[in-house]
This record gives C-alpha cells, sequence and structure tokens, in this order.
C-alpha cells in the first residue's frame, strides 16, 4: 500500500480545528458531570440492609444463638405438675358367705395431682454439650462477620466494576468522536488533494470497529450497574467517581507482609470460625466419652391421690419425697465407644481445615499485598505512559501535518493513548479492590474500611 505525501497549506489548518474540537468532546465525554451521586458507603449501607445473602446470614445467626439458652436450661431445675379426675366403673364377681356366686358393681370418683422437682447435680453430658454451645455460638458470631466482610468486598468489586465499565464507555465514546473527526479530516484531505484514499479507508475502518466496540461497551456498563443495584436492592443513577487529577496510592501500613498475616491469623473472622468449630468437636468428644459416666440429680415430689368407693369413702393419701437418684451406664452394646471414636475423627478433621485455611490464608493475604504494593507503583507507571501517550499524540499530529507521518500513525497513536487511559482506570480500580480485600481478610473493622476506601471518590 502505497502512501503519498502532504504538503502544508490551508487544509491543515482544519485538520487543527477539527482534531482540536475532537480532543475537548473527548475530555468533555470521558468526564461526565453529575449534580449528585452515590457513593461507596452509600452502597454498602443499602446492600447491607436489603442483601437477600446477608440478610439470610443474620437470620440464621439469630437462630443458631438459641443453642446456648437451650443448653444452659439443661442444667436448670426442672419442676413439672400433672393432675388428674376420674370416674371408676368397678364390676366384681365372687362368690357370698354361703357359696354362691354373687356379682357387685360400684362406682365412685378418684384423682391425684404430682408435683416433680428435680435438680442436675453431675451431668458431664449436659456440661459439654453447654461449652460446645458457647463454641458454636462464637462460630456462629464469626461466621456473621466474615459474610459481612465478604459483603463490603462485594460491593466494593460491584462498585468499581460499574465505574471501570462507565470510564471504558466514556474512552470508547471519545475514542469515536476523534476518529469520526479524523475521517472528515481524511475526506476533506482527499477531496482537496492533499491526502489519499487510503487515510480514510483506514479512518472508517477504525471508526467501524469504535462502534461495535461502544455497543459491547454499553452492555457491560448496564450488566454491571444492574449487578450492583441488585446487591443494593435499589436504583444506582449515578455513581461518584475518582477525581480527574493524579491519583495518590499509598502503600498499605504497616508496609509488611508478615505483620499484615500476623493480623490476619489472630483477627480474620474465618480463623475465628473455624477455631471455634475445632473447640465445638473437642466438646462433642467429651459428651461422647461422658456417656460411659454416671449422673447424679436430686428429686423432690409431692403426690396427693383421693377415692370415693364402697370400702373407702373419701379417702386421701399424701405423699411427700425427697433424694438423690444415681445412674450409672453399664452396658451399651458398643455403643458410646464408637461415638468417641467418630467425635475424634471428627474434630481431627475440624483441625486440619482450620490449618488449611490458615496456610491459604497467608496465601491470599499476601497476594492482596503484593496487589496493593505493585498497584502503587503500577499506577505511577501508567500515569506515566499516558503523559507520553499524549505526547506521542501531538508529535505524530505535528509530523503528519508536516508529512513526516501518516493518517496510520496518528491513529495508532489514539489508540495507544486510549490503551493507557484505559489500562490507567482499570489499575486504580483493582488497586481501591485490593485494599478492601486485604483489610478484609485482615479482619479491620468495616465501617473503617469502607470509609477509608471511600475518601478516594469524589463526590458532588
Amino acid at each position: 500500500m502505497a502512501f503519498h505525501s502532504v504538503s502544508l497549506g490551508k487544509p491543515m489548518n482544519l485538520r487543527r480545528v477539527l482534531w482540536a474540537s475532537a480532543v475537548m468532546s473527548a475530555i468533555g465525554a470521558a468526564f461526565p458531570q453529575t449534580a449528585s451521586a452515590l457513593d461507596l458507603r452509600q452502597a454498602y449501607d443499602a446492600a447491607y440492609q436489603n442483601d437477600a445473602q446477608i440478610r439470610a446470614s443474620r437470620a440464621g445467626a439469630e437462630s443458631s444463638r438459641e443453642r446456648l439458652p437451650q443448653a444452659k436450661s439443661q442444667l436448670l431445675p426442672n419442676v413439672s405438675f400433672s393432675a388428674g379426675r376420674n370416674y371408676n366403673d368397678l364390676t366384681s364377681h365372687g362368690r357370698n358367705v354361703l357359696g354362691q356366686p354373687s356379682t357387685t358393681e360400684s362406682n365412685y370418683l378418684s384423682g391425684n395431682q404430682t408435683l416433680s422437682v428435680r435438680q442436675p447435680l453431675y451431668r458431664p453430658y449436659q456440661t459439654a454439650a453447654l461449652r460446645q454451645a458457647e463454641a458454636q455460638v462464637d462460630d456462629t458470631n464469626a461466621a456473621l462477620e466474615r459474610d459481612e466482610q465478604a459483603l463490603l468486598v462485594r460491593v466494593g468489586e460491584a462498585y468499581f466494576e460499574a465505574l471501570l465499565a462507565e470510564d471504558q464507555l466514556a474512552l470508547v465514546r471519545a475514542q469515536k468522536t476523534t476518529y469520526t473527526a479524523q475521517l472528515d479530516a481524511a475526506r476533506k484531505g482527499l477531496i482537496a488533494g492533499s491526502g489519499t484514499r487510503t487515510d480514510v479507508d483506514e479512518a472508517q475502518a477504525r471508526l467501524d470497529m469504535t462502534v461495535a466496540q461502544e455497543l459491547e461497551a454499553q452492555q457491560n456498563q448496564r450488566f454491571t450497574r444492574h449487578r450492583l443495584e441488585v446487591l443494593m436492592g435499589q436504583s444506582a443513577d449515578d455513581l461518584a467517581s475518582l477525581p480527574k487529577g493524579p491519583f495518590v496510592a499509598q502503600d498499605p501500613v504497616p508496609a509488611s507482609v508478615d505483620a499484615w498475616m500476623e493480623r490476619a491469623e489472630q483477627n480474620s473472622p474465618e480463623l475465628q470460625s473455624l477455631r471455634a468449630q475445632l473447640e465445638a468437636a473437642r466438646q462433642e468428644v467429651d459428651k461422647s466419652k461422658a456417656g460411659h459416666l454416671p449422673t447424679l440429680d436430686a428429686v423432690a415430689q409431692w403426690a396427693r391421690t383421693n377415692s370415693d368407693s364402697v370400702y373407702s369413702v373419701n379417702s386421701r393419701y399424701d405423699n411427700k419425697v425427697i433424694g438423690l437418684q444415681l445412674s450409672v451406664p453399664l452396658y451399651g452394646g458398643g455403643y458410646v465407644n464408637s461415638t468417641v471414636r467418630q467425635a475424634v475423627a471428627a474434630q481431627e478433621r475440624a483441625q486440619e481445615a482450620l490449618e488449611a485455611t490458615r496456610r491459604d490464608l497467608g496465601v491470599r493475604v499476601h497476594r492482596e499485598f503484593r496487589g496493593v504494593t505493585e498497584g502503587v507503583l503500577r499506577i505511577l507507571a501508567l500515569e506515566q505512559a499516558v503523559r507520553s501517550a499524549e505526547l506521542a499524540v501531538a508529535s505524530n499530529r505535528r509530523s503528519f501535518e508536516g508529512g513526516m507521518r501518516t493518517m496510520i500513525d496518528v491513529l495508532n497513536a489514539e489508540q495507544q493513548k486510549t490503551t493507557a487511559l484505559r489500562d490507567l482506570a482499570q489499575a486504580r480500580y483493582l488497586y481501591l479492590v485490593s485494599r478492601l480485600r486485604l483489610q478484609s481478610l485482615a479482619g479491620d473493622d468495616r465501617l473503617a474500611n469502607i470509609t477509608s476506601v471511600n475518601a478516594w471518590l469524589l463526590v458532588p
């Protein structure tokens, strides 16, 4: 394909005007202004109230917390009262004093009232069950905190993906505006004799591709926005965006990955949940071993019975009992031994699950820590790449006007600039998400975490 040089003349002034107009339009499209916007903290608050998954977790936690009062009740006094009133129809068959057959029928009323009190004194099974219930409640609370931390990360990911989709759509539209202006300039240059048909075809091809990319970007923008709205349970018309100026990314504090891993091992709700599960498994072993141990209860009972009959008119009996009741298991067919072995195996499984999660948590903390620290360097490098791409665009335009470059060179420089802007936007959002993940893995305060990341956003 042959390229023709372009001579200097009046058509060059028209190109300058068109390119200047395209750049101003691109800037306006890339950074739209909004009157009001939803920030990350507001999005999280809405999701915390409306997200079905977190609401299910809270309801499940409320249900599981009832295990503790249920376990305590098994060690408290048990009081019961029973009463009955009966009508009796008695028919007696026998022989009288003369040896003759005799039948006697009598009808009478009888009743009884019983009040019983039982106080457990030594029940190792119920004692272990109480400690197990305490561990299970700790597990429940830690699991709820884990789910709430996960919600924070899910909202952050959805929020910044929606912002990235908006930025990509704005960049594509700005690129479309630039290519439209360049196509118009190429056509005018061809008519004026200072351009080539190749310039027109190349600009048209780039514009057509940008139109297709715009459709894809629009679809992605609608999808990511809808995903965020589903989490929040409400619509989100406008989102707070990052400021136009330089993005001041900060290294994590503390700056040591070992310090973050230590914080995660101490405060991670995921590990706290598994530690509580391990303690519950230990108590299950004690519960199973209690099947070999005796139980001792203090019992007290008051009973009253009364009846009317032919032989006992208006009789009443009062019986009062107080004492101790000892129950000693002797042989259960090996059931207790089997449950002990089962509980020991479950305890070992919980121990290994805790160790596996601890190691995996260290890997995830290390990854997110590097995502933050390397994100700072990547953002700085991409900001420099954007500046260099802008200079390259300006240089290619001037060289094109001087006849040293072709329209394809200018289009390639524009494409490189757009790619650098897209990569920079993606790096910024990935940096913020990595901060959210790192602090969440370390078990930091959720509101402080979301507030610190939200401070980067520009809220009109």
